[in-house]
Formats: C-alpha cells, structure tokens, sequence
C-alpha cells in the first residue's frame, strides 16, 4: 500500500498542481492535462468497438511508428548480439573490429541523416536504418562486456567436455551473458523511441514524429502534448516489461 502510494502519489500530485496553475495562469504552451488527455482521446482513442476503440489518425499514427520502432530494435538486437559475441569471444577480431566500432558509436545519428537519406531514400527503409544505426550500441556493447566476463572455468569444462560450439553457445555463452544482454536491450528501448520520433520528424509522412511536427507547424499546443505523452506511457510500458523480464530471469538464476 505504501509503495503504491510513493509510486502513484507524487505523479497524480504534480498532475493535480500543474491542472490548477494551468488553469489560473491561462498558460497557453502549457495547457492544463485534462485537456491533453481529452485531445488524445479525440486523436486516437474516440474510434468504434469494431476497430478497438482506434481511430483513423491512429492507424496512420501509432502503427507505423510502432513497427518501425519494433522492426529497427528487432534487427538491432539480433545484429548486435551476434556481432557481440564473435568480437567478445576472439580476441584477434576484437582487436581487429573494436576501435572503428567505437569511432562509429560516437557518431551521432543525426549527423548521418544525408547520408542514409542518399543511401535509402525518405521512408521507412531510411528510419529502420537510423533506429538500428542509433540503438546498436549498447547491444553490442553490453554483449561483449557480457561475453569477456565469463569465467574461464565454464568454457575449460565445456573444452574438456568437448561440446560442440551450438551447446557452448546456447548453454554457457549466452546464459551467462544474459544479464548484461538484457540490460543492453532494455537501454536501446528508449533509444530506439527516441530515435524513431526524429527519424520521423525529418523523413515521413506519417507517424509519431510526422504528427508532432505537424502540430508545431499548425500551433496545436494540446496535440503536440498528446503526442509527447503518449511517447512516455510507451516508454514506460516498454521499460515496465524488461524489467519484468530481467526479474524473471534473476529469479531462474537465484534457483538455478
């Protein structure tokens, strides 16, 4: 009880005191968050039972940055763990690959937008490929650390043993890498939103980051809050089921 109260007590309190200040004040860039919410609900929320309560803007909204943001992380995480894996396992590719890796993680994507512009053209090819560009990293990052940490004594027993390298792979490497696997994946989430919103924003037409910049353009105050916070409930629902999966897998690794 207590704790739900220290979780949902000081959100709904700065909720309630920005609805009064907002309503005295007349604050016309910040309106008040009953009036947000009803826009959000006006924008994507009002449709029929038939189609889940999901209007039109929302199918040209929320589903197509929502497999954009999916598409780009998916490839990501599998391009990451791989790569992770073989430059945390071989030392001579790690030496060989690693520091152009990091000058190209110092990059910032936005940097690179007329490039990929060139490369893939305005659409959705060019956001999956500056949401892979852009969340890559800590994937790759955190499975090398993952994979350099292993005690050597597993990987001894398993030469010993003489297992294949699918049982060394899928039996020893990738479980023991998997806390510091998961803790990369849940990182580039936020990342990947964060970088579907200005891939959007720059090179779309339709979409999350396509609809916050038509509501600036058009001084839609109330639409261009909807969208903001509607990109933090996702957030917090994405970073709400990683953890869920991180405490899952602890608790296998505590009875283990």
């Amino acid at each position: 009880m207590i704790a739900s109260i220290r979780r949902f007590g000081l959100p709904a309190a700065v909720a309630a005191g920005w609805e009064i200040v907002a309503r005295a004040a007349g604050m016309f860039y910040f309106p008040p968050p009953s009036v947000i919410l009803a826009r959000m609900y006006e924008m994507w929320f009002s449709g029929p039972p038939s189609r889940g309560f999901l209007t039109p803007e929302a199918a040209s909204d929320l589903l197509p940055s929502l497999a954009r943001l999916g598409t780009g992380w998916g490839m990501a995480a599998v391009v990451g763990i791989a790569l992770g894996v073989v430059i945390g396992s071989l030392r001579v590719v790690s030496a060989l690959l690693e520091p152009a890796l990091h000058f190209a993680r110092s990059m910032p994507p936005s940097a690179l937008f007329p490039m990929f512009m060139l490369l893939f053209g305005i659409g959705t090819p060019l956001q999956v490929a500056l949401i892979v560009f852009g969340v890559i990293w800590p994937i790759l990052i955190n499975t090398m650390e993952g994979v350099r940490s292993i005690d050597p004594g597993y990987l001894d027993t398993a030469a010993v043993l003489r297992l294949g390298l699918g049982h060394r792979l899928f039996r020893i490497v990738l479980p023991a890498a998997l806390p510091k696997i998961l803790a990369g994946l849940r990182l580039s989430i936020s990342l990947a939103l964060i970088m579907m919103v200005v891939s959007e924003m720059a090179g779309s037409t339709d979409g999350m980051g396509y609809r916050l910049r038509e509501a600036e353009g058009s001084i839609d105050v109330a639409a261009m809050w909807s969208v903001i916070t509607l990109l933090g409930v996702l957030g917090i629902v994405l970073n709400a089921a990683f953890v869920a999966l991180e405490r899952r897998h602890l608790a296998w690794r505590t009875h283990a």
